[in-house]
Order: structure tokens, then sequence, then C-alpha cells
């Protein structure tokens, strides 16, 4: 049994490299495979993989990260935890973290969340701003539309919104003014539409314009905090699992280099979330933290070619960190 502040870590990396999908070798789009040997993401972490989930407690919550289109994993997570028959009190989401915890809060499954990443295509999130592109263009909110991210999310989720919820669910988003996040959900806000702090909350700087809720202009609630670790110690959990779908430590310079001023922003947006990541985890003295982090490194955030393959890894990831030490066998 894991004591207060213990730290239960299974970075992936430390596995011996698998690069295969299907029989197939998976690359990154710069045509390299997974990088290996790389450090620990979190410096100082403690613990060994596969100890007792009875260490995390009776109120077990899911922390779900961002991470762009890797964030796809935590479908694969909340696969591997059904089949291992953990059951969490609730649910904090950031980003895309929050999107997918919105969805299983709602009681969507992991095969219909499967089938709609397979379904999903660049155009239903992706559509330029225009604007942006012209003369003076650089006074813009945003390279892309923000209309197209808040429509696929309403397609997405049931028209009764909060009500629909089966679990707690909290999101958040970071006000432009103050710098401060916004909690939505379950004990905090729910004055705006689940869409809409969605939306808030997946709303990546540059990429995306901010969400103006109430007269108040909202972004990424990954710029403050990628993982709610600490939100969900402050809602009572006896015990956190953590699925880390962010960026690693190292990058790409020539890659990002060629793809433009966006990719370097993203890359210096990675940078300042994967430190707070690291030093959140590094200095953890909360509740006993299980930490997954699937093999994502070498994607980007709108990694369309790869979404079944994060999917999958998130389940491979999930299911190694549970088994065999808590009575089932790792993924295959």
């Amino acid at each position: 049994m894991q004591g207060e502040g213990a730290l239960i870590t299974n970075d992936s990396r430390f596995q011996e490299p698998r690069h295969t999908f299907d029989g197939r070798q998976v690359e990154t789009r710069a045509g390299k495979p997974f990088p290996t040997g790389l450090p620990r993401p979190f410096e100082g972490a403690s613990g060994t993989p596969g100890t007792d989930l009875g260490s995390l407690g009776e109120r077990v919550w899911l922390v779900l990260g961002g991470g762009g289109l890797k964030g796809l994993a935590h479908i694969g997570a909340w696969r591997a935890l059904g089949e291992a028959g953990v059951r969490v009190s609730g649910i904090v989401g950031t980003s895309i973290g929050g999107l997918v915890g919105a969805l299983v809060a709602c009681g969507v499954g992991w095969k219909e969340m499967r089938r709609l990443a397979r379904a999903l295509r660049r155009t239903d999130i992706v559509r330029i701003n225009r604007r942006a592109i012209l003369l003076n263009g650089i006074r813009q909110a945003s390279v892309f539309r923000g209309d197209a991210l808040r429509e696929y999310y309403q397609g997405l989720l049931p028209d009764a919104g909060w009500d629909a919820l089966t679990l707690p669910l909290l999101v958040n988003a970071v006000d432009l003014a103050t710098g401060k996040s916004e909690w939505f959900g379950t004990g905090a806000r729910t004055d705006v539409s689940l869409v809409d702090a969605l939306y808030a909350s997946s709303a990546l700087p540059v990429l995306y314009p901010p969400a103006i809720l109430g007269g108040r202009a909202f972004v990424d609630g990954g710029t403050e905090h990628p993982m709610g670790l600490l939100r969900a110690t402050a809602e009572g959990a006896t015990g956190i699992l953590g699925i880390d779908v962010g960026a690693g430590e190292l990058g790409d310079a020539e890659r990002i280099l060629e793809q433009g001023m966006i990719a370097v922003h993203q890359r210096i947006f990675s940078i300042m979330t994967y430190r707070r990541r690291r030093d959140l985890v590094g200095h953890w003295t909360g509740p006993p933290l299980l930490l997954v982090r699937p093999r994502l490194d070498g994607f980007g955030t709108f990694d369309f070619e790869h979404t079944e393959y994060f999917v999958e890894e998130g389940y491979r990831a999930t299911s190694l960190a549970l088994g065999p030490g808590n009575g089932r066998p790792a993924a295959p």
C-alpha cells in the first residue's frame, strides 16, 4: 500500500521499443521512427509500475491531459480501465481530455468513441481563417476559424449538455486577462453550455480564437493546468489515475523550422506545458498517483494520419500500467 504522496509511474518509453501497429512500422510524419532512449519525462518521479490499484483507495478520479489529436489515446485508456473493472468517482479533463471526459461522463462507450475517432477528418475541425492570410492578417485572433471546432463538438454531445452527465466532470480554461484557470462542470460553473466550456478548454492560442463567455476571453486550459491533478485532489480523490498525452521534452528542430512560425509557436507551447507537468509530478505530495504516459512523442497536434494508432497506444500503455500486478495480463 502506497502512502500519502506516493507516485506510481508508468512511462511506456521505459519498455523495449515496439514501433509496429497492425504489422506495419509506425513512423512520424517526418518519416522518422519513435525516439528511443530519451530521458524520463518527469525527473524525480518515484515508485514502480504495476502497484495494486487498491493503493488508490475508494474515490479514484481520472485526470485526462491535453495533447491535440494524441488525446484520442484517452479512448483506449478508457477501454483498458473498463476491462480491468476500474470504477472512477469523477473526471477532470483539459482540452481534448475534457472532450473525451465529457463523452465518457455522458455514457458514450469506447467502441462508439473509437468509431468517431476513425471517422474524424481534417476538415471537421480545421478551417482556415482566410482573413489571417490577407494583408494585416497578423491582427486576426487566430489562424483557424472557431466555428468548425464548435460545430464538431455540438454534433458529438447530447443536447441536454451538463444534465446528461452520469459522472462528475470538471474542465478548465484560462482567462486571457487574468491568466487564471476557470473551472466548468460539477460543483463549478455551469452557466455556459457544455459545448462552450469544452471549446474554451481547447482553444489553442493562435490556432483557434478565444472563447468569449460572459464578456471574458478564455483560451486552452493547458496554458496553466495541462494535467488537472490538483483539482482532482481538491475534489477529495483518494487516488488519481492520470493519462498524460502531452509532448515530451525533446522536439525535432529541423522539422519544426520547415513547418514555419505556427509550428515554432506550438513547440514553445509544448515546452511550457511539458515543464509544468514535469514540475507538478516531480514534486507531487498529493494522494497516490498512477501516471500513464503512452508512447506518443514525435507526433503532432494535428496528426490525422495516426488517429487509430493513438487509440490503440492508449489502450496498450494503460493495460500495461494496470497489469499484471493488478490481476490482469499486460496487453500484447
